[in-house]
C-alpha cells in the first residue's frame, strides 16, 4: 500500500530572503538629474515713482523691464554677494564702468567714491559691535548710483539695508528726492551705525583698565587685539570722511537739493565726531600699555628684591652655620692631635690636660671673637 507523504511547507527564513531579493532587485536605470536652481543673490528689488513703490521683484530681469515701463520711476536693487554673471547683466543694462564692476566682484575694497559720468560709486565699510564676542565685525558696502537706479551691493552682515528700505520707504517726501537720497540714508546708517561700535570700545577700554592695575596675566595680550580693532575701525572711518567731503562737494556742484546737503553735512560732523573718539582711544591704549609694562616691570623688581633678600638671609646663615662649624672644629683639632700620641703628656707633666683645655678654649675664644668683629655671629 503506497503512503503519501504531505509536501514540506517553506521555511519562513528562505521565504524571507526570497521575498527580500524580490523587493532589493532595482532596474539598472539612472534616476533623473535634477539640476539645483542657481542661486540668486537679489536680497530686493523695487520700482519706486515719485517717492511710492509700485512693485518688488525677485530677479533682475523684471526689474529691468519695469523701470523701461516707467520712464520717471527709480529702481532700488539690492544683492548680497552676487556673482559675475549678475553684475556683468547690471553693467550691461545701466552702462556701469569696468572697473567698478571688477571692484564689486573682488570686494576687500577701501572706501572711496568714483564718478564714471553719470554714475556714482562708493564704498563703504560699516561696522557692529558683537556683545559676547566683545568685538568688532566689519561689513562692505559697495553703491552704485545713477540718475534713476540705485544698485547696493552687500560684502557682509551688516548694515541693515532691510531697515534702511523700510525707513525711506515710510518717508515719501525724503524717498522722492531721488537716488541721492537713498545713497544719503544708506550713508547715515553706515555712520550711525558707528555708535555702538565706540560704545563697546569705550567699555573694553575701562574692563581693561581694571584689568591692568588687578594684575590680570593676559592683560597685555587683550590691549593688543583691542588695540587691532581701533585701527582696523579707523581705516574705515577716515576714508568716509574723505567720502563725505566728496559728496558734499559734488552735491553743491551739480545743484543737489539744499535739504540734503544739510544732511549729509549733519552726517560729516558724527564721522567726524566718531574719527576723534578712535583717536583718544587709540591715545588711552597706548597709555595703558605703557602702565601695564611699567606695572610688571615693578613687580618684576619686587619679586627679584625679594629674591636677594631671601639670598642675603640666606647668605648669612650660612656664615653663621661656618663661624660656629670652624670654632667647635679648632678644639676637635687640638683633642685629635692631642690623643693621638701614645705617650700622654700628663704622664711625665703634671698640666699636659690643664694646657690642652685651656689651649682648646683660647683657639675658640680667640675664633669667636673673630668672627664677632666680621659680624659672622
Amino acid at each position: 500500500m503506497a503512503t503519501f507523504l504531505p509536501s514540506r511547507p517553506a521555511r519562513p527564513l528562505l521565504g524571507a530572503l526570497r521575498q527580500r531579493r524580490a523587493v532589493d532587485v532595482v532596474p539598472d536605470v539612472a534616476p533623473p538629474l535634477v539640476a539645483p536652481a542657481p542661486r540668486s543673490s537679489v536680497v530686493a528689488a523695487a520700482i519706486y515713482d515719485d517717492g511710492v513703490r509700485t512693485a518688488g521683484y525677485d530677479n533682475l530681469a523684471e526689474t529691468f523691464s519695469a523701470l523701461r515701463s516707467r520712464p520717471g520711476g527709480m529702481a532700488w536693487i539690492g544683492l548680497e554677494r552676487p556673482d559675475e554673471a549678475e553684475l556683468t547683466s547690471l553693467a550691461r543694462e545701466f552702462d556701469l564702468h569696468p572697473l567698478a564692476i571688477e571692484d564689486a566682484i573682488q570686494a576687500h575694497q577701501r572706501p572711496k567714491i568714483e564718478r564714471y559720468g553719470d554714475t556714482l560709486f562708493v564704498v563703504l565699510h560699516a561696522a557692529r559691535y558683537l556683545d559676547d564676542a566683545e568685538e568688532v565685525e566689519f561689513g562692505e558696502l559697495h553703491v552704485f548710483v545713477g540718475p534713476d537706479f540705485v544698485v547696493t551691493v552687500r560684502h557682509g552682515a551688516s548694515p541693515d539695508l532691510a531697515a534702511v528700505r523700510a525707513r525711506l520707504e515710510a518717508d515719501r517726501e525724503m524717498l522722492a528726492r531721488g537716488p541721492e537720497a537713498v545713497l544719503y540714508a544708506i550713508l547715515d546708517s553706515v555712520v550711525d551705525g558707528y555708535a555702538p561700535v565706540v560704545a563697546g570700545l569705550d567699555h573694553d577700554i575701562d574692563e581693561i583698565e581694571s584689568d591692568v592695575w588687578g594684575g590680570a596675566p593676559d592683560v597685555s595680550r587683550r590691549i593688543y587685539e583691542l588695540s587691532r580693532e581701533v585701527i582696523d575701525f579707523q581705516r574705515a572711518v577716515r576714508p568716509e570722511q574723505g567720502v563725505c567731503a566728496s559728496l558734499t562737494k559734488g552735491a553743491e556742484k551739480y545743484g543737489v537739493d539744499p535739504e540734503l546737503q544739510a544732511y549729509l553735512r549733519d552726517v560729516a560732523d558724527h564721522l567726524t565726531e566718531t574719527a576723534d573718539r578712535i583717536e583718544v582711544f587709540r591715545a588711552a591704549l597706548r597709555d595703558i600699555l605703557t602702565v601695564a609694562a611699567t606695572l610688571v616691570a615693578q613687580r618684576q623688581n619686587e619679586e627679584m628684591k625679594h629674591l636677594s633678600e631671601v639670598s642675603v638671609r640666606q647668605g648669612e646663615e650660612v656664615k653663621k652655620i661656618s663661624g660656629w662649624a670652624a670654632i667647635l672644629f679648632a678644639p676637635t683639632l687640638v683633642g685629635t692631635v692631642y690623643g693621638m700620641n701614645f705617650d700622654m703628656p700628663e704622664l711625665g707633666w703634671a698640666y699636659g690636660y690643664p694646657a690642652a683645655l685651656v689651649a682648646m678654649l683660647a683657639v675658640s675664644v680667640g675664633l669667636f671673637g673673630v668672627f664677632r668683629w666680621k659680624r659672622w655671629i
